[in-house]
């Protein structure tokens, strides 16, 4: 029997995966982790001692459940990004890795590579403009505050191509997370745009490009002996998360549309036109000369685990019972949930949660049902933008909190969306597993594993209701910024210590 192995390095945990060439799961393990926040701003993770010691207990512990006579013909790994992991010449981490969006360490950098190089001419070449997201300020950043590191650096990776080089040796990165290391790819030329790279990245060289399909080496002895994975099995280069579990759930072609349900709310469109939008990120796709849209919101799901928490713990079926009981429009609540500033469309790390209508009768059931209305609103104002690029043709859901029937519901009626769940929900790493599939020859570069267990629905007079209350929500937020931006200024939030 040949099997595929893939990994993903989560932001929480990290999974991996066996799998035939027909898709089916022969094995799964998965090991829970915490990201380090040294300080406010600030999100980081040790990449040998956490994501190099995970990659090598994964792949023991699935070697070792191999059934009789099957062997692994390839491998694959994917991980959270964009992030900045900076190594010696011997691929010694020199520093923490510095992770995505989450740390927003780089602000002054944002500002100063936005004045240097030109906010129209970095929205043109590299299909976004600068926020935390990027790469390109976080680097800037260790240059200007820890120059000693950056002197000693031969190499940077993101958290896949990290892995693949202590796999195979080679220095890679795929496109697509490179078209999220802004502004150092020309995202419309699917290049290094070499000018902005060679000053930002100085004496470092730039990873030889590569296709999230393509072998671009074996495991060598020394990882063979950490790993238990054969010396001289192909490595598949892999991609960024959110990307890999778009790809397993048969997003592949224009129009197709992933939303991806978690703690914050992720999407991915593929497009067919290079589309900059100064409140979306245009990326390269996961196949060769492909491009994609994304967004992603800064709450979901910890907005409603907060709302748990404050609200007296209550088992989350209750609470779900509640929320569920409460009509459409929450008897006349509506909420922002930018309970942690908010990244696309708005891009305003300034701005905060806000509850409108609140009365002495209203309950937490009336609170968490505002709040899925208000993340759901949220996402509609992205899919318009998305919309502006070509219309999406299919809508698959995935990530945990499909768990929440309610929630699903009420996205699918604001909306108006039919949402497509596929039958295997166990995300980027099986996503993996096809990439080393595809990359190795071992099945059609056309083959599509996702299966398709059921659509959720929009009840059309909650559609017309929705439609109505839509435009009092976006006044919302325009109504309120001054005031919020203030607070605010005058209150910035503060390590948990303090």
């Amino acid at each position: 029997m040949d099997l595929v192995l893939g990994i993903d390095l989560g932001t929480g945990s990290s999974k991996g995966v066996l799998v035939d060439g027909f898709g089916s799961v022969i094995a799964t393990e998965t090991i829970a982790h915490a990201i380090e926040l040294p300080r406010p701003g600030w999100a980081e993770v040790d990449a040998e001692r956490l994501w190099w010691r995970e990659v090598c207990e994964i792949s023991r512990k699935l070697t070792a459940r191999l059934p009789v006579g099957a062997g692994i013909k390839a491998m694959c790994v994917s991980g959270v990004g964009p992030c900045l992991v900076l190594c010696d010449a011997e691929l010694r981490p020199l520093r923490p890795a510095i992770l995505y969006g989450i740390d927003t360490r780089a602000t002054v950098e944002i500002e100063l590579l936005t004045e240097g190089l030109g906010a129209d001419a970095i929205l043109d070449q590299a299909g976004t403009v600068l926020s935390s997201q990027a790469v390109g300020p976080k680097l800037e950043w260790v240059y200007r505050h820890e120059p000693e590191v950056f002197a000693k650096a031969a190499g940077w990776y993101g958290s896949n191509s990290y892995i693949a080089a202590k796999l195979t040796g080679e220095y890679v990165m795929d496109h697509h997370t490179a078209s999220q290391c802004d502004p150092l790819y020309a995202t419309r030329d699917f290049d290094w745009n070499l000018q902005w790279a060679e000053r930002i990245c100085r004496h470092l060289p730039l990873p030889r490009l590569v296709w999230p399909t393509e072998v671009i080496g074996t495991v060598r002895p020394d990882a063979a002996d950490a790993t238990g994975v054969p010396t001289g099995t192909p490595v598949v280069a892999g991609t960024v998360d959110a990307y890999a579990e778009a790809f397993s759930a048969g997003v592949r072609h224009p129009g197709d549309l992933m939303l991806m349900y978690g703690s914050t709310m992720f999407l991915v469109q593929v497009i067919d036109e290079y589309h900059p939008d100064p409140t979306l990120w245009t990326t390269a796709g996961v196949e060769r000369g492909t491009l994609a849209l994304a967004a992603g919101t800064s709450t979901a799901g910890s907005l409603i685990a907060w709302l748990q928490t404050i609200t007296g713990d209550a088992p989350l079926d209750e609470l779900m019972a509640e929320a569920g009981a409460v009509p459409p429009g929450s008897e006349g609540l509506l909420m922002l949930p930018y309970f942690a500033g908010e990244r696309t469309p708005v891009f305003d790390p300034q701005a905060r949660g806000v509850v409108a209508g609140l009365t002495l009768r209203h309950g937490r059931g009336h609170l968490v049902h505002a709040a899925y209305e208000g993340i759901s609103f949220g996402i509609r104002q992205i899919l318009e933008r998305f919309d502006d690029a070509g219309s999406s043709t299919r809508t698959v859901a995935v990530g945990g909190g499909l768990r929440s029937p309610l929630w699903a519901q009420t996205l699918s009626d604001i909306t108006g969306r039919v949402q497509l769940v596929p039958e295997q929900a166990i995300g980027a790493s099986y996503g993996d597993a096809l990439l080393a599939a595809i990359g190795i020859g071992m099945v059609p570069g056309d083959t599509d594993w996702a299966r398709i267990e059921r659509e959720i629905v929009p009840n059309p007079a909650a559609v017309s209701f929705y439609d109505d209350l839509y435009g009092t929500w976006r006044e919302l937020y325009p109504s309120t910024k001054d005031v919020v931006h203030q607070l605010t200024e005058s209150h910035p939030v503060r390590d948990a210590q303090h």
